[in-house]
């Protein structure tokens, strides 16, 4: 997949996540359906994005990122069941991509 179009997937399901987050607290009933599409399209871009060199600690982070990407899906879930927990696995996964993001950068620089 091209860098382009993967990024532009990124950014448009993290605006899905974002607003379909944010419009679940009205209980409006198709914001489950924007969430679900978000996680959906970040897990996507993020299988499409794997680290294929040799250095483990990147590969260990991408792989930490796709697995954050999953989690969301089970947030999304959780909000098609009505259950509370969505929010504790979309904090475990904002976490774990706020780690990646700050990480990957940092250790491409240093090549460790």
């Amino acid at each position: 997949m091209n860098n382009k179009i993967r990024n532009m997937i990124l950014v448009v399901s993290a605006l899905f996540i974002l607003a379909g987050t944010a419009l679940y607290l009205f209980r409006l009933p198709f914001t489950v359906y924007i969430f679900a599409a978000g996680a959906v399209g970040m897990t996507i871009a993020r299988a499409a994005n794997l680290y294929k060199g040799s250095n483990f600690r990147l590969k260990r982070l991408y792989r930490i990122e796709l697995i954050a990407a999953l989690i969301t899906i089970g947030s999304a879930w959780f909000m098609f069941k009505q259950q509370n927990e969505w929010i504790l696995l979309l904090l475990v996964a904002a976490f774990l991509q706020l780690y990646t993001s700050f990480m990957i950068p940092r250790v491409e620089k240093n090549g460790k």
